[in-house]
């Protein structure tokens, strides 16, 4: 399934007040008239008089008969400062908030900002890369004194650069979370999500395993980069990687396409089939468990398998998963030291550096020593 794409009159409205964001249009300055609205963006005046109309029931602009379209004055940008604790405002935009780990991130965001008496807003994109520009936008239109961004699907490039851009140019401090889009030039917390996909295919290997299957999703660089240390360590043991047992997919296909493959790869022959899996992460993992379940098979007896994350699920279920970890709360708290940082850099000052956690390779009851497929 395709990533969803707004209405036009949506699309130009968060190009509107990206410019009111921008300061491109102050408070009392006039826009563009519908027509050339119309002609910039090769829209039908009927979709820009819903769009400014929207903006104007909204009170970000008013009208004067006659004279044209405004940039309301009546509630101005506040000024952004980052002296002091008091009254500071951190913004945090994540793909998810609610589930997975991303809790554990928040709550290390939280915490710390809570014991230097800052405020929190937080936004999710829910990986979608027009929820990232509302949310990108909204956030603008905040007395911010920074912002910490998780990027949606990085892997396919900043469609929104342009706000990126308006926090440079509002002086904005940001910094990023799990990792960067390549056209930005932010400090980032990361995962050596390389490394952990090489331990965890080293893992295997030094097992006995030489069938091994990996599942990356890879719309995001965590998942290439899992997937480039998991091809890494095969050719170190000078293995090839059999091409339909290395599965990528994207977000929209997560509760799909791994499960269908992996399906498949249970119902070949015996002495063609995987007898070990690497997955993107954790919350893979544990839908994995039900296709390998359905197939007659046992973890870890018939097949062993490796999360990613060291999640909450990663111990719920009844076999506990061999998993790389993940700083999460420790994350989210020194993101936002790193940001308190940037915040008063000097201008002329070095670039912040990045900084990468290094995975530990946790060893539970989901991986073993190949055996024997059971007959079935």
């Amino acid at each position: 399934m395709k990533e969803q794409i707004p209405p036009k009159y949506i699309q130009l409205k968060q190009e509107i007040m990206s410019w009111i964001a921008a300061r491109e249009y102050k408070p009392h300055d006039r826009l563009p008239s519908e027509n050339e609205i119309a002609a910039q963006f090769e829209m039908s005046r009927q979709t820009v008089r819903q769009a400014l109309g929207d903006l104007e029931q909204e009170g970000r602009l008013y009208r004067v008969q006659g004279k044209g379209t405004f940039v309301s004055g009546h509630a101005p940008l506040p000024e952004r400062s980052g002296d002091g604790a008091g009254g500071m405002t951190v913004g945090l935009i994540t793909t998810h908030i609610s589930d997975y780990i991303f809790p554990a991130i928040v709550r290390g965001v939280e915490s710390t900002l809570r014991q230097q008496g800052a405020k929190l807003l937080l936004a999710s994109t829910d990986n979608e890369k027009a929820k990232e520009r509302e949310s990108l936008a909204s956030m603008l239109r905040e007395p911010l004194t920074g912002l910490i961004i998780e990027p949606t699907k990085s892997a396919e490039g900043d469609t929104n650069f342009d706000l990126f851009l308006t926090l440079d140019a509002q002086q904005i401090p940001y910094v990023m979370l799990n990792e960067r889009y390549s056209d930005v030039d932010a400090p980032v917390l990361r995962i050596d999500d390389e490394l952990g996909g090489y331990l965890a295919a080293q893992h295997l290997l030094e097992l006995g395993h030489t069938q091994i299957a990996g599942f990356f999703k890879t719309d995001d660089f965590q998942g290439v980069h899992r997937m480039r240390g998991f091809l890494r360590a095969l050719r170190e043991h000078r293995m090839a990687v059999q091409p339909d047992n290395l599965v990528r997919y994207t977000t929209e296909e997560k509760y799909t396409r791994p499960q269908s493959m992996l399906a498949d790869m249970l119902d070949r022959e015996h002495a063609q089939r995987p007898t070990a899996v690497i997955c993107y992460n954790d919350e893979l993992a544990v839908l994995m468990l039900d296709v390998i379940r359905r197939s007659g098979l046992q973890v870890p007896e018939h097949l062993s398998i490796v999360g990613f994350d060291d999640s909450s699920l990663a111990t719920a279920t009844e076999v506990k998963l061999t998993t790389l970890t993940h700083p999460k709360s420790e994350m989210g708290a020194d993101a936002v030291d790193m940001l308190m940082k940037l915040a008063q850099r000097q201008p002329g000052e070095r670039i912040m550096p990045d900084k990468i956690y290094a995975p530990s390779l946790v060893v539970r009851e989901s991986t073993q020593p190949p055996r024997q497929p059971m007959q079935l």
